[in-house]
């Protein structure tokens, strides 16, 4: 009697983003497809703490339309966790815990669907297998909107919160070009990203040929200069009678301290940011006198997807697929990755890089994507962007709002009596 196949575990970490459901339609649709080598698709319950504590949502009691659903579905449909296991040595329990429900579910593939904490994570599961003798492959499906991941060209989720961010600071632009005579002067729009400035330069595809705005952008990777500052914001306010001003969350001073640090740390350790706009915003106030407005893009720049990138929805769903697809040909340990062809038109193709070399590594912007004067991007950093917001995949509508799914998540029935408490 032929051996029964082994059964996938799929989970999904950190940040949720537009497209991360996309990778799981493509993962788990692709499963399907090869039933003789990978069993039943089990999700975690809000991520690597599903599998700690045996709360497996099966998938298979999903129907096929609801999985193709997933698509055009934002944030994550199986709940997301900020959740790092440490290592073997520091905390044993958790990787005997993991190895229990592995073994008790039968599961020998353990996709994880993320960003760097995430890989780490991977990388952590997929070492087991020498250090622990248990056989499991685990594959890592890239995922941050921070596109801060090594390797690969980029990242799914940023394709589409760089369309987010290009169209807020055009249509705000706009909106404050239309009242600055007598109104606002000043728009900052605050985005994510901790150290790399990604999502802050997309800020800068607001402006082209035919949209002649003034953009002032705040990047992590340069050092904040108040001097240099505000002298740019009086230059460009003298010049168009406003100016939109993106600052990433990350932006440091001198000290290297953030401007929008709170003194608090989220469950990696990394310090809890937010609230660098209004910094920014009275700053300009204090010394120029010009009347602002500011906003936080937060989470609705990773949850708008009803204006996704179409090329973004296309990958995500394409590396779920590669991940099965490397699981089935015996990797492990590997991350699927999008390698950029051609430019002009875009092209790309799904390549692998080994989690070692992305685990715990990021991808800060080069500084060939910055202007000289630190506020801006360049034509080379507008040819990388640009095909990335590139196309439209509309979600489909009724009564006026998004179609979105939500799944039954139906849970499997617990087979360890030993309950296990996070710690």
């Amino acid at each position: 009697m032929p051996n029964k196949p082994k059964n996938a575990f799929y989970a999904q970490s950190g940040g949720v983003t537009a497209v991360i459901n996309a990778s799981a339609a493509g993962l788990i649709e692709t499963a399907r497809l090869h039933k003789d080598k990978i069993g039943k698709v089990y999700a975690g319950n809000n991520g690597i703490i599903g599998a700690l504590t045996e709360e497996l949502i099966d998938t298979s009691k999903e129907s096929i339309r609801d999985i193709r659903r997933l698509r055009h579905t934002p944030s994550g449909a199986f709940g997301s966790c900020r959740y790092k296991l440490k290592s073997l040595e520091q905390n044993q329990r958790e990787y005997e815990r993991l190895i229990s429900v592995f073994s008790a579910h039968n599961i020998g593939y353990f996709f994880y669907n993320g960003g760097g904490d995430s890989a780490d994570t991977c990388l952590k599961i997929s070492q087991l297998s020498k250090e622990m003798k248990f056989p499991i492959q685990a594959i890592h499906v890239p995922k941050t909107v921070d596109n801060d991941l090594p390797v690969t060209d980029n990242c799914p989720g940023f394709g589409s919160v760089a369309k987010y961010i290009a169209i807020s600071t055009r249509e705000a632009s706009f909106d404050v070009a239309s009242m600055c005579k007598t109104s606002t002067k000043v728009f900052v729009l605050e985005v994510m990203g901790r150290h790399a400035g990604w999502i802050a330069a997309a800020g800068g595809l607001a402006a082209d040929e035919n949209n002649d705005l003034p953009i002032i952008i705040l990047f992590p990777e340069i050092t904040f200069n108040k001097t240099k500052f505000l002298a740019e914001v009086k230059r460009k306010v003298k010049q168009y009678g406003y100016v939109s001003i993106v600052v990433s969350e990350g932006v440091r001073d001198r000290s290297g301290r953030f401007l929008a640090d709170q003194g608090l740390v989220d469950a990696f350790g990394h310090a809890q940011l937010g609230g660098v706009a209004p910094v920014i915003a009275n700053m300009v106030k204090q010394k120029l006198g010009y009347k602002f407005h500011w906003g936080v893009a937060d989470y609705m720049q990773r949850a708008a997807r009803h204006i996704a990138s179409r090329n973004d929805v296309e990958q995500a769903y394409a590396l779920g697929k590669a991940a099965v697809e490397m699981a089935i040909a015996g990797k492990n340990s590997v991350m699927p990755t999008i390698k950029r062809t051609s430019n002009n038109p875009y092209k790309w193709e799904i390549g692998s890089a080994n989690l070692n070399r992305v685990a715990n590594v990021e991808k800060m912007m080069p500084r060939s994507f910055i202007t000289k004067d630190g506020f801006g991007i360049t034509k080379r950093c507008r040819t990388y962007l640009e095909p990335l917001i590139s196309g439209e995949d509309y979600p489909p509508y009724k009564n006026g709002m998004p179609d979105y799914v939500t799944l039954k998540k139906q849970m499997v029935p617990k087979k360890l009596k030993q309950e296990f408490k996070i710690s």
